[in-house]
């Protein structure tokens, strides 16, 4: 047994707890369970961000009430398609009503409705319906007072500036939430990537932002990020390690982030610990795994490369191909094991967009025969648990924008469908969104010209 990913759930502690003890004598146990407890880096995450929130919810809270009106009948919807079309806002953007327990769908919410911003202000200023939906009754002091239930009224300019700020930054969460949810691809080895870059957002805003806004929902991040992950030692070293085991980064990345973060002196302190981290796991994988099988040497290698006739072969080719094994063999030399190999070797691969860790540790486990079975356990641990909007979504992990868009009939239309959208070949509904958009807008037509006609319809019988 190697980790066990889990939500940040305090019950969670004890079960950890107790699982560690009845099979800490296990065999396969790696090093006494020391990596045991993994923490689900998205749920931290969600944890952090809510703080942040706090600072400014009465904005986002004017922003949804609009976007509920909008959304809560065809007719309202056609009004402000309206208005779009009046002001000419060219956006392939729905609105999308979010569930308030999840900021994910929150940030979607916000990054659409500050693009009709306009329209809103718009509607606020000549829609009579809009302004007695939020405004129904004045007080005794002749202010209006929203008459949406526990609401604040309608959203103004400076309410869509703050949810503009709001999605600049959240941006940076919803991409890390995105790719620490994923299941088709390595995770463990990018989640120090995300955390640098949002540790290293929040430091900066929170010690050097002319918006007040930001720097009060920065602090209130940098303190629950603190209570959490601390300076990066409450984070499962086992995380450390994979970055290592990624070509692209190895120690050297670990040693430029720590170096920014925190300065020189603890960043050698840090990169000393994951350094004996790293010595510990693969001593207990040598220990398990002793090479049954003799690697080629590079001066086989070499001698099979000159054995072949010159004549059908690139001399060009053929001497780079020389000078690599040569490099290989100096850059081995004064390597005790394969992890001093590994880590004395250059990082390959860092401009591949499309470069594939897994691929890359099975092309060269012959090189690493130890060093890969290491590297193939630590790289397959998930950072996050499972998402629960996956077992009602079928287009990911992340409950998709689009089909949060959709109206009830149209949802329950996909829910139903669910044996034949789940078929052996995979379905995308994103990459159809225009088509369902298109059925979609079909349908609130029908519905309008149903309304349409069976108030003619009375009109009609009471003439008569």
């Amino acid at each position: 047994m190697f980790t066990l990913t889990v939500d940040n759930a305090s019950s969670n502690g004890g079960t950890i707890k107790f699982l560690e003890t009845v099979t800490k004598d296990w065999k396969g146990t790696v090093l006494e369970h020391q990596f045991f407890h993994m923490r689900c880096c998205a749920h931290i995450l969600n944890l952090i961000v809510v703080e942040g929130l706090k600072e400014r919810a009465s904005s986002i809270s004017k922003v949804r009430d609009a976007v509920r009106y909008v959304k809560s009948s065809p007719n309202r919807f056609q009004t402000f398609k309206n208005y779009v079309k009046t002001l000419g806002i060219e956006s392939k953007s729905l609105l999308c009503l979010d569930i308030p327990t999840r900021w994910n769908s929150t940030y979607v919410m916000l990054e659409s409705a500050v693009k009709f911003e306009k329209v809103f202000l718009r509607m606020d200023f000549e829609d009579e319906a809009y302004n007695s939906y939020f405004y129904k009754q004045q007080n005794s002091g002749g202010q209006q007072k929203s008459g949406v239930p526990g609401g604040l009224g309608a959203p103004d300019a400076s309410d869509f500036q703050d949810c503009r700020l709001f999605v600049g930054f959240l941006k940076l969460f919803y991409n890390a939430t995105k790719k620490f949810s994923g299941s088709l691809y390595v995770t463990s080895n990018t989640f120090f990537d995300e955390i640098y870059i949002i540790q290293s957002k929040i430091l900066d805003l929170k010690d050097s932002s002319k918006d007040n806004l930001l720097k009060q929902m920065a602090t209130s991040m940098h303190l629950k990020f603190e209570k959490y992950w601390g300076e990066g030692n409450k984070i499962n070293p086992l995380l450390y390690v994979a970055v290592v085991l990624d070509p692209r980064k190895k120690l050297t990345f670990l040693k430029f982030c720590f170096s920014r973060l925190y300065g020189s002196e603890k960043a050698a302190v840090k990169i000393a610990n994951v350094r004996d981290v790293l010595t510990k796991l693969f001593d207990y994988y040598a220990s398990i795994h002793s090479p049954n099988v003799e690697v080629e040497s590079v001066s086989e290698k070499s001698t099979m490369t000159t054995d072949v006739d010159m004549s059908e072969t690139n001399p060009y080719a053929s001497m780079d191909s020389e000078y690599d094994l040569y490099l290989e063999a100096e850059q081995s030399m004064g390597c005790n094991n394969e992890l001093d190999k590994f880590l004395a070797e250059n990082c390959e691969g860092r401009k591949d967009v499309n470069f594939d860790v897994l691929l890359w540790w099975k092309t060269n486990s012959g090189r690493y025969q130890v060093l890969s079975k290491m590297a193939r356990d630590v790289l397959a641990v998930p950072v996050s648990t499972v998402a629960s909007e996956s077992a009602f979504s079928t287009g990911g992990r992340i409950l998709d924008p689009f089909r949060s868009s959709l109206s009830p009939d149209m949802v329950q239309v996909l829910v139903c469908s669910q044996n034949w959208l789940k078929s052996s070949v995979p379905i995308s509904l994103r990459n159809a969104m225009d088509e369902v958009e298109l059925l979609q807008e079909e349908y609130d037509f029908a519905f309008l010209e149903s309304e349409t006609s069976g108030t003619s319809s009375v009109g009609s019988s009471s003439s008569a």
